[in-house]
């Protein structure tokens, strides 16, 4: 979605719901959220001396794909001169999660609308998928919202002059999760403001941006290399593997908008979305109740912040996914995909809205993709944001992951847990590679606990090379050279024969399986006693295994939500 991720009683008429479709945004406000330090100057200023020049576009893609396979044998309607691909809503189905559909459409005009980039991690190898016991993985898509503005059609929208023709920033940023049986899917949505440490990225034309020293805005990671540094910056941070990233920017939203039709939102109170003065905000006006919004008024929608509850990335985050539900509904019931010709709009807007990976480089991809999705009921979406707490001092305003839970629901996702809190079918794999005898496996354990805050715990890791001697290990020890923080415990080996190993350690302390990665960084089995293990004791893994946070305020697909509007931006 192209904008930001962030944190009444009503008269007469406007008790009632009701649906109206509404044309332009009265008043010509602009989309953008740009004043007060809002919408595309926020972050602009922030980060540290590895955000890259002015001038970068990290946005800027060429079109040239003529990827000719996953043909169907089928024909256009009347043509006969093109071989065509059923499609019906398949892209857009993506990022609505999941819709379906049914059109012919010319396949390979459509491939061609497609851009690409590459999914890189700079010099870091991505965890492996682990397989359930029917030998199904799970698939993570991260979905990116550019806030660019180097194209006519995104200028013309309006906000934020000064920022024109300069690098993107990545304002929304959400992780779709789909289980391995395809029984669920969880989204999880990042705050625009949350601070963490960037890694190395590598941009498409090979410059390189060292790590951060210093906490930089999740947002700047797209003008630090890229798409694949966003999905980068968030396996750090989460851990998570990540198969694919699909990234849209402000006009994309706009002519998918309007090829849906309108989806319905709604608001309890007049809303008005301005800041101080009647400048700035995203120009969202609308009436109490329920009202289809399609074109610029979506993209105000998704922008907006001042005016949702107390106008914060959080909310905006919750009004975004009010949105997407609602849209999953409305292209389920199918009502709009009836019409030939609409879905022929709705494809050729959803192709050439989207930047994909090269994994998702055809329309064919992209519709095994959405086919697997649609495979989630909608009762089983559940929709969530990271749960953080707000900085002090120069960082007041930015939020950081809150301790313990913002762990708990990434654990979850890289254990493949719904969030919906209904039972799990997961079943546990033996590893394929066996383990050696305990006594023969050496472990080497350094001492990781340090935060940002926070300097290491003293003695932890022998307190663990204590515990794994009295498993057996006899060959533990401890690293003493190494005390560099580590968010979570993880246990790293260097090659496939070691991984039996490697899980035998975590089995022994009680650490998820999901936490043991290849790395080419060790020699060795490595294990890294992390902050989230800083007090004595067993690994604090084993409370609330399967409870999602009341922090992350969890949305279920079916709940049509009205977001509450604040009493000084109503008419």
């Amino acid at each position: 979605m192209g904008g930001p991720v962030g944190r009444s009683s009503t008269h007469g008429e406007g008790t009632r719901s009701r649906v109206r479709h509404a044309d332009r945004p009265g008043g010509g406000e602009s989309p953008y959220e740009n004043g007060d330090g809002d919408g595309g100057g926020d972050g602009r200023a922030s980060g540290d001396n590895g955000a890259g020049g002015p001038g970068r576009r990290a946005g800027a893609r060429g079109r040239n794909s003529k990827g000719r396979s996953g043909r169907s044998g089928r024909r256009a309607p009347k043509s006969g001169k093109r071989r065509v691909l059923r499609w019906g809503s398949a892209v857009l189905a993506l990022l609505i999660l999941g819709a379906g559909g049914a059109g012919y459409l010319y396949y390979e005009h459509l491939n061609g609308n497609i851009r690409k980039e590459d999914l890189t991690l700079g010099d870091k190898r991505m965890a492996d998928h682990k397989a359930n016991a029917a030998g199904q993985t799970p698939l993570n898509i991260l979905l990116i919202g550019s806030d660019a503005r180097d194209s006519a059609a995104n200028q013309k929208l309006g906000g934020a002059k000064e920022t024109f023709g300069s690098p993107p920033l990545a304002d929304v940023q959400m992780l779709l999760h789909l289980s391995a049986d395809r029984s669920n899917l969880s989204v999880v949505s990042m705050p625009r403001d949350t601070m963490l440490k960037m890694p190395k990225c590598t941009a498409p034309d090979g410059e390189v941006f060292a790590a951060s020293t210093v906490d930089v805005q999740t947002n700047q990671s797209l003008r630090r290399g890229g798409p694949g540094c966003t999905v980068a910056a968030w396996y750090e941070l989460t851990g998570i593997r990540i198969d694919h990233f699909m990234m849209i920017d402000f006009a994309g939203v706009v002519s998918m908008a309007d090829a849906i039709g309108g989806v319905p939102v709604c608001v309890d109170a007049n809303i008005y979305s301005r800041g101080a003065g009647g400048r700035g905000g995203s120009g969202l006006k609308l009436e109490a109740g329920t009202t289809s919004v399609q074109g610029e008024q979506a993209l105000q929608w998704l922008r907006t912040r001042y005016g949702f509850e107390d106008g914060s990335d959080l909310a905006r985050a919750k009004a975004q996914h009010q949105y997407m539900n609602s849209m999953v509904r409305q292209l389920r019931k199918g009502t709009k995909l009836t019409d030939p010709a609409k879905l022929m709009n709705l494809a050729e807007a959803a192709t050439t809205a989207l930047t994909v990976d090269k994994g998702l480089d055809t329309v064919k991809k992209l519709y095994d993709l959405a086919e697997e999705l649609k495979k989630v009921p909608t009762k089983r979406i559940t929709m969530s944001t990271m749960p953080n707490v707000y900085g002090t001092g120069v960082n007041a305003g930015r939020v950081y992951p809150k301790a313990g839970d913002a762990e708990q629901l990434f654990r979850m996702v890289r254990e493949d847990m719904p969030l919906d809190g209904k039972a799990s079918k997961r079943k546990k794999v033996e590893p394929k590679d066996p383990s050696a005898p305990v006594g023969e496996i050496a472990v080497a354990v350094r001492n990781g606990t340090a935060t940002d805050a926070l300097g290491p715990v003293s003695g932890r890791a022998g307190d663990v090379e204590k515990q794994l001697k009295e498993a057996g290990f006899a060959k533990a020890a401890v690293d003493p050279d190494n005390v560099a923080g580590s968010t979570r415990t993880s246990i790293l080996y260097p090659s496939a024969d070691l991984e039996g190993d490697a899980q035998a350690v975590a089995k022994a302390l009680g650490v998820p399986l999901s936490q043991v990665k290849r790395s080419t960084d060790v020699s060795g089995i490595s294990l890294a006693v992390g902050a989230d293990w800083r007090e004595e004791g067993a690994y604090p893994v084993s409370k609330g295994t399967e409870k999602t946070p009341e922090s992350a305020g969890a949305q279920n697909g079916e709940e049509e939500g009205c977001m509450k509007v604040d009493p000084k931006y109503t008419w």
